[in-house]
């Protein structure tokens, strides 16, 4: 019922997730009042994501018969849309989209950032396999000894590339880690730096309160 969006996640009581009723409003009654606004929902999906593949935006724009169920019919027609109003190319035989005007940064920033499994850049696995060149998994519902890279592996970002992964718990009230590296661990001093500002900011929302615990 949740997939069918009859139902919301309302909040959360110890991890267990605790649901609603949700009825959806019919929107606009003016088809074009409606395709205009199934667009910018499509859009907003486009900026958090892109840039996507052709068939990342197909999967997106699918996604969204969860979100506006009511509105599910007129999906396959916003995706011809998104493909002919959005920014695109074409490399190595696949097709990517992102949002038109959207300004492409050609300098990353010398910043490390842990990013959580469902993160933006992490959540389209097979872009992620396109663009690092390696295969990340969550997890967390593996068999222990299944595992290849831990129960809550966090892809490591650098600068712009994705190019390990770590794993952080908290013990005796210490904040622990290890690094797992595709290649080889950065030598740039810049790295160590960053990755130990990266773990002081993590720190620094632990000891804020936002989660008291044991190892996890």
């Amino acid at each position: 019922m949740h997939y069918r969006g009859v139902l919301r996640v309302a909040r959360r009581e110890a991890g267990i997730r605790v649901y609603s009723a949700h009825e959806h409003g019919p929107g606009p009654a003016d088809p074009a009042a409606r395709r205009a606004r199934l667009d910018a929902l499509v859009d907003v999906a486009a900026r958090l994501y892109a840039p996507v593949t052709g068939s990342g935006l197909r999967v997106l724009v699918r996604g969204l018969r969860f979100a506006v169920p009511q509105w599910r019919g007129g999906l396959k027609e916003a995706l011809t849309r998104a493909t002919q109003r959005l920014a695109h190319t074409r490399v190595d035989g696949l097709d990517w989209y992102w949002p038109a005007g959207e300004e492409l940064k050609s300098d990353p920033p010398e910043k490390v950032r842990l990013l959580t499994p469902f993160d933006p850049v992490v959540r389209d696995r097979d872009r992620f396999e396109l663009l690092w060149g390696w295969v990340y998994r969550f997890e967390a519902y593996t068999p222990a000894a299944r595992r290849q890279r831990g129960y809550y592996a966090l892809p490591l970002l650098w600068r712009d590339r994705v190019i390990g992964w770590g794993n952080v718990s908290v013990k005796d009230g210490e904040l622990r880690s290890n690094f797992g590296y595709v290649r080889s661990v950065p030598k740039e001093r810049a790295f160590r730096r960053e990755l130990e500002s990266e773990l002081d900011r993590m720190r620094k929302f632990l000891d804020r309160g936002a989660w008291k615990g044991e190892s996890r």
